[in-house]
């Protein structure tokens, strides 16, 4: 605005939107998808990458929009933390016929205490944020939490456990590190697609 440019917000959003949408359609996402729920789904991501990007960063700080970089699917992006959310859903729905067993006497792997240790910081996260009135807190922390999900689930594999226990347990896991993001995500006013 200092040089005289002023960027319309609604324009803004509808171009997120639509950069959204044309992203997935690159990547092949709306492929199996109606297209009024990839249209739904583009919304769900364009505005989140929008609100995401602006919230993560401290709001002492100066920071600079790049639409672009905001709507990618890797790193610290409103869309990867969506896209983790969905690929979880995507787990569960197909592990719905399960039976999960009684007893759960599993040791836990490194990876495993990781995850449940960085699900436990949910509630402090949320009160430090609240302290601060600074929403970066909570943002960055579903990045972290999203960040672990994803390096155990590249190490462990969930459906293809062999081990019946332990399946139940990775998909307790998997299933409360989702209930986290879409509150935590929630809080910020960001939507959660269960499939991208």
């Amino acid at each position: 605005s200092r040089e005289g440019t002023v960027v319309d917000a609604d324009d803004l959003i509808a171009k997120m939107i639509e950069d959204a949408y044309q992203v997935s359609k690159e990547m092949g996402k709306n492929d199996d998808i109606p297209e009024e729920e990839a249209r739904e789904i583009a919304r769900k991501v364009g505005l989140g990458a929008l609100k995401y990007f602006i919230l993560k960063v401290d709001a002492r700080k100066n920071m600079l929009f790049n639409p672009a970089e905001s709507i990618d699917f890797n790193g610290n992006t409103g869309p990867f933390i969506q896209y983790t959310y969905a690929r979880i859903c995507s787990i569960l729905r197909k592990a719905q016929n399960i039976q999960s067993t009684q007893s759960t006497q599993v040791t836990l792997n490194d990876k495993e205490v990781e995850l449940i240790q960085k699900m436990s910081e949910f509630g402090a996260a949320v009160e430090q944020a609240g302290k601060d009135y600074s929403p970066s807190g909570i943002a960055n922390y579903c990045y972290e939490l999203t960040k672990v999900f994803n390096q155990f689930y590249h190490d462990y594999s969930i459906l293809n456990e062999p081990d019946e226990q332990k399946k139940a347990v990775r998909l307790m896991l998997a299933k409360n590190v989702a209930k986290i993001i879409n509150e935590g995500m929630g809080l910020l006013g960001i939507e959660m697609p269960e499939r991208m």
